[in-house]
């Protein structure tokens, strides 16, 4: 089965939204693997990794994000899976 990861920063009003806990049931929704965090800029950083049609319905549902959030931006970097992840979790902030 061919698995991707993609690495994302969303920007914009994306903390204090329930932004991680609303990706992270999304991403399970869609059978994806990795984790969500909040980063000290106010950004959120994902990883997230599994078939390339889900990984792109999980960005394109990061653009928009849960009803209170206001995502100005997100950037993606892709790369093969490397299978490190057995579920999607929400992170400690860094």
């Amino acid at each position: 089965m061919d698995r991707r990861r993609a690495s994302l920063r969303i920007r914009g009003k994306v903390q204090g939204v329930f932004y991680r806990e609303s990706a992270r049931t999304e991403a399970l929704r869609l059978g994806l693997t990795g984790w969500v965090r909040n980063l000290s800029d106010g950004s959120v950083e994902a990883v997230a990794e599994g078939a390339p049609e889900s990984i792109e319905a999980f960005i394109t549902w990061c653009r928009r994000g849960p009803t209170q959030a206001r995502v100005s931006d997100v950037e993606r970097a892709d790369e093969e899976a490397r299978g490190e992840f057995t579920t999607f979790t929400v992170e400690r902030s860094s």
